[in-house]
């Protein structure tokens, strides 16, 4: 859409590379949850596990003696519900019904000496016996589904004693279940995943953007080319296949616009030369008839000598040489052209000033900047009225005016010069394209400021020889 704001290439595959990672982001933990939810063993085993480790963190030797440490933040889960269930077994039906879900723990040494313990025939009934030596990992289902109901412990070797540690867990009393899912998914999903996905995302822009510097490489040397003078994108070893195929058919497409230049510069310049003869001729034959319509038509053919003039100079530009740039003052080459052109001004009945003291050095085509003052000069002279002052001037910073006091044009809302709209105006014609074209080649674009009633200025910025 006209207007848009494009979009890179590497912004482009970033955020299709981050779409698709948070569509298999969610893919994997819809999986991962599903898997987890379903397996109750596993969840059993991970619960056990971290909470017989959260009691084991906490026994500490104290005055020779292992103990659990009273201020442990595990220890607020366990004190106190043995109390409660107690009053429970009394047969308050109403207690039972109000009673949180509990966690039974019991810790023991080795020989059977208790450290800590929490429940009495809880234990019995959910423990294993006191008497059995358990395996360094037990766990058993005490009730099926959710929330999970499991029994299980674990041995550990603290302060180089061997402990045993028995935990009963009765309907998920601190959402064990929750905690657990959402470690398994942060810890095994979304860390992995994260990193993966960075580093994916750094190697992908990195590689766009070395892949992409000889496009940038082939778009600076394609805006350097012109059709007249032909020139090729280079294709070095580096520049990617498709990219390289692209290079090679804009190179074939510049070099299909050179021969159409080339062929349409040679005609215009055959036709301009093949035709100049024949209108002298007639001319000739003209100036000795004598009547009016002999006049008219030899002003006729003057305007069409000038016509012929100005295609052959425009099919001539492009055959410029870089020695044809040479270091020439452009005040004294404006003053010389000025002085030329002065007896056709006053002989329409106009008036001419130069403005220009000081030597301004321009490196610049003599012979084509003379024919820009003359074009301009030549449409001021014929697009205005008797008596009009058109003033020529150079400016030390190598600016060259041409200005007039004639009836001026609508130029719209812009300064630059737009031909089309120039050539409906009725005020300047193919002089300009010239003009706009002699600029281009000095590395200048002339700019027009004109109104109705305000006359016309025409004006070309120049390098100044040092400057370049």
């Amino acid at each position: 859409m006209i207007g848009r704001r494009r979009v890179s290439l590497t912004a482009i595959v970033a955020r299709r590379i981050l779409a698709f990672a948070a569509l298999a982001m969610a893919l994997q933990i819809g999986i991962v949850f599903t898997d987890y939810w379903f397996d109750d063993e596993e969840l059993g085993y991970i619960l056990i596990e971290r909470e017989t480790q959260a009691i084991a963190d906490s026994v500490h030797r104290v005055g020779g003696e292992l103990k659990l440490d009273a201020d442990a933040p595990v220890l607020s889960r366990y004190v106190g519900l043995a109390d409660d269930n107690d009053q429970a077994a009394e047969g308050d039906s109403d207690l039972v019904s109000r009673l949180p879900p509990a966690t039974y723990v019991r810790i023991r040494l080795a020989d059977g000496r208790p450290v800590y313990s929490n429940c009495d025939h809880e234990c019995l009934e959910r423990l294993l016996p006191q008497d059995i030596d358990p395996p360094d990992f037990w766990q058993r289902t005490l009730a099926p589904g959710k929330p999970l109901t499991v029994a299980g412990g674990r041995a550990f070797i603290i302060d180089g004693e061997r402990v045993l540690i028995d935990v009963a867990v009765l309907r998920d009393p601190d959402n064990f279940l929750t905690t657990i899912l959402l470690h398994e998914m942060i810890d095994h999903m979304l860390v992995p995943m994260g990193l993966l996905l960075v580093l994916t995302i750094g190697a992908t822009l990195v590689s766009i953007r070395q892949a992409l510097k000889p496009v940038a490489a082939a778009a600076a040397a394609a805006d350097q080319l012109t059709p007249g003078r032909g020139g090729r994108i280079a294709v070095g070893r580096t520049m990617p296949v498709e990219i390289a195929r692209f290079a090679e058919a804009i190179n074939r497409l510049i070099g299909r616009t050179h021969e159409l230049f080339t062929a349409q510069k040679v005609f215009a310049a055959a036709i301009a030369h093949e035709i100049r003869t024949p209108v002298a001729v007639v001319k000739l034959e003209l100036e000795r008839i004598d009547g009016e319509r002999a006049r008219r038509a030899e002003r006729d053919l003057d305007r069409l000598m000038h016509v012929l003039e100005q295609l052959t100079a425009l099919a001539r530009l492009d055959a410029i040489e870089p020695s044809a740039f040479v270091s020439t003052d452009l005040t004294a080459l404006a003053a010389n052209t000025v002085a030329d052109l002065a007896p056709l001004v006053l002989d329409r009945g106009k008036r001419i000033v130069f403005d220009g003291d000081a030597p301004v050095e321009v490196t610049l085509v003599p012979a084509l900047i003379e024919n820009v003052i003359r074009n301009l000069i030549e449409n001021a002279v014929k697009h205005t009225g008797d008596d009009t002052e058109i003033t020529v001037s150079v400016t030390p910073d190598a600016t060259l005016s041409v200005a007039d006091d004639g009836p001026g044009f609508e130029m719209g809302d812009g300064l630059a010069i737009d031909v089309g709209r120039v050539k409906r105006s009725g005020s300047l014609g193919m002089g300009l394209r010239i003009v706009e074209r002699i600029a281009e080649l000095h590395g200048t674009t002339p700019t027009i400021i004109s109104g109705p009633g305000r006359g016309t200025v025409i004006r070309l910025a120049f390098a100044r020889t040092k400057d370049r």
